[in-house]
């Protein structure tokens, strides 16, 4: 299977935001990829600030059954496409991830942890479930969520042997360093992306944002991580993709055969 994810920059302008996705995964369908990744907030980009946002920066919401997400269902056609934006559904606002070909939706997450500055504009998702693609079954995390190891636990106990995380995830706005390869949240995103696919033996493919938007700047390092820890493809802090080609179950059986994490727990013990 060849996966790849995305490091881009996506602004407010929708329609931009669904020009540049059809671009991306043309060129991807041009070397046969069979999953892409795009970043946290593909439709209509981030925040702009973490210290609480005024009501007329948001990010445009876009409902379930929106237009914009049919025009990326049908650039999709028979490949698996993973994008972020914000949801509204009964009048409240997610920060969504959602999985789709060209016959339609495939799985949706809502971010559940949030950083302080999102609370006034979206609302915390209450789950994790893996779900079955005509490549296997997946999960999906949302930036912060992978902070959290019980995250992408939870997908790998459901059955998920590949793990999808959507990020925007930026530079340190209260230690900044000069250069982003030094930055304390340059070095946190690479080593959740390791340790979470070591730790459950899965293949994790992270996409995240690029350039800057309002005060935040975006790390890029878009990465495709074997169920060893190992990385296997990546982009550094430029715009790019991360391609890999790899067998997603025999890669996950092998790095099972001796060692199997999930099935050596011992939850009795956790306190």
């Amino acid at each position: 299977m060849r996966v790849a994810a995305v490091a881009a920059h996506f602004g407010r302008d929708l329609e931009q935001c669904l020009a540049k996705v059809e671009t991306i995964v043309a060129a991807a369908r041009s070397r046969d990829v069979e999953l892409l990744v795009f970043p946290d907030a593909t439709l209509g980009g981030y925040l702009g600030d973490l210290s609480g946002t005024d009501a007329g920066e948001l990010p445009p919401a876009l409902p379930e059954d929106a237009p914009e997400l049919k025009r990326v269902a049908a650039t999709a056609e028979d490949m698996v496409v993973c994008v972020g934006y914000r949801e509204v559904a009964d009048g409240v606002h997610h920060n969504t991830a959602v999985c789709l070909t060209g016959d339609g939706v495939l799985g949706r997450h809502r971010k559940v942890h949030q950083p302080a500055g999102e609370r006034t504009a979206y609302r915390a998702g209450d789950r994790f479930a893996a779900f079955d693609t005509p490549l296997g079954r997946i999960g999906m995390l949302v930036d912060y969520d992978k902070t959290f190891p019980e995250s992408a636990r939870t997908l790998a106990a459901d059955g998920a042997l590949l793990v999808a995380c959507l990020s925007a995830w930026p530079a340190s706005l209260t230690d900044r360093a000069p250069r982003l390869v030094q930055d304390r949240q340059s070095r946190l995103f690479d080593l959740y992306d390791c340790a979470r696919a070591a730790e459950n033996q899965v293949v994790w493919v992270s996409a995240n944002q690029t350039a800057s938007m309002g005060r935040l700047r975006f790390l890029g390092q878009a990465k495709v991580v074997g169920p060893g820890g190992d990385v296997l493809a990546r982009t550094w802090a430029k715009a790019g993709l991360a391609l890999a080609e790899l067998d997603v179950v025999a890669e996950v059986a092998r790095a099972r055969t001796v060692l199997s994490h999930l099935r050596e727990r011992r939850p009795e013990a956790y306190r």
